[in-house]
């Protein structure tokens, strides 16, 4: 059995749906990555899994547990297991980097001051930050925001990472340390991580697995070689970066030239 599975799941925001039938299996201790295009949902599946949203239909599960449809208080409990890196990295900027990083541990754990500093030590160790812990956001760099933000995921130990767009907005110097990092907390944490990205050079350095999301679907999933290759012209089209190009352009393309 999978660790997390989606079936048949259903999603949409006014006329625009997002998921029409959606499958797929995450598997424990795996890094998977969510790749597609603008619009095609990457974000919604990890605000559903952490429960940000809610399905219209279909089914998510957890652990063997129906985690779609459960009430906020019956929600808590997932949220000590999973954590999410979000893409702008939302610290709070009148927290240090002690505080930030402890932020979930004050309001999901019961733990004392002196295991709390311990936690924030260890967590901004993990992320090569040791000994910032009086530093502020305001004097921080965008790659060290980023790496803030991850210890502060990783400081409730949870067993799922979400990592949505882990690498917008940096330098490929922080792009490669951050790759880097995400492939060392899951081989020295056991965590499952699930990752977005538009970077495709990322999704292939530190994939077991990528799926591809379109039109609503699933279509495609598998090993990085099996991704590049794919003769699925959705698929080529995606990794070659050359945009679908409907009829009405077609036309205007061709009257053009």
């Amino acid at each position: 059995m999978a660790l997390i599975e989606f079936r048949g799941v259903k999603k949409a925001f006014g006329t625009n749906e997002v998921y029409r039938d959606l499958d797929l299996d995450i598997h424990e201790r795996e890094v998977i990555t969510i790749i597609g295009g603008s619009g095609q949902g990457k974000s919604v599946m990890l605000k559903l899994l952490i429960g940000l949203l809610d399905v219209d239909g279909g089914e998510i599960s957890f652990d063997g547990q129906r985690i779609s449809g459960i009430t906020e208080a019956q929600y808590a409990p997932i949220r000590r297991r999973v954590a999410m890196l979000f893409q702008a990295g939302a610290l709070f900027d009148s927290l240090s980097t002690k505080e930030n990083v402890a932020y979930g541990l004050r309001e999901q754990l019961e733990m004392s001051e002196l295991e709390i500093s311990e936690r924030v030590r260890e967590s901004l160790t993990y992320v090569g930050l040791p000994g910032t812990e009086e530093t502020w956001p305001a004097d921080m760099s965008a790659g060290m925001k980023k790496r803030v933000s991850l210890a502060r995921a990783l400081a409730i130990r949870p067993e799922v990472l979400l990592y949505d767009e882990p690498t917008t907005g940096l330098d490929p110097i922080n792009v490669t340390r951050i790759a880097d990092l995400i492939e060392h907390l899951n081989e020295t944490l056991d965590v499952t991580s699930v990752v977005v990205t538009h970077d495709m050079d990322t999704a292939l350095a530190i994939s077991d697995r990528i799926a591809m999301i379109q039109d609503g679907y699933v279509i495609f999933s598998g090993t990085p070689d099996e991704l590049l290759a794919s003769e699925d012209p959705r698929v080529r089209d995606f990794i070659e970066g050359n945009a679908p190009v409907d009829e009405d352009t077609e036309t205007l393309l061709r009257s053009a030239g």
